[in-house]
């Protein structure tokens, strides 16, 4: 016997992926679990990263700032993108979580 195939309504996206780079799902009823709050904390880090990232890339790309090596760049680039991709998938997975709008009813049309 098989199992049927969960609502992908309760999947929740977590924020990172496993040794092949596949995304991780938990299946989830919506309740708090250790493993969600650990994936909130988790977003949170990254949120917390990112913020970090922008906050020392933005001065490297104003208008006067010193001029930047390759490497540099190189890892500016890489550090904004590392957070953009991770913000991504927060994004994704929160969207994914919101519930979908109600049909309105006769009287509101």
């Amino acid at each position: 016997m098989t199992q049927p195939e969960p609502d992908s309504r309760l999947l929740r996206l977590l924020p990172w992926s496993d040794d092949d780079g596949k995304t991780a799902l938990l299946s989830t009823d919506g309740t708090e679990t250790y493993l969600s709050r650990l994936a909130d904390r988790v977003e949170e880090q990254q949120i917390e990263t990112a913020a970090i990232v922008l906050k020392l890339t933005q001065p490297m790309v104003e208008d006067g700032a010193k001029k930047l090596t390759v490497p540099e760049l190189r890892w500016a680039a890489r550090r904004l993108i590392e957070s953009l991709t991770e913000l991504l998938v927060i994004a994704e997975s929160r969207g994914q979580r919101i519930p979908p709008y109600a049909e309105p009813d006769d009287a509101d049309k």
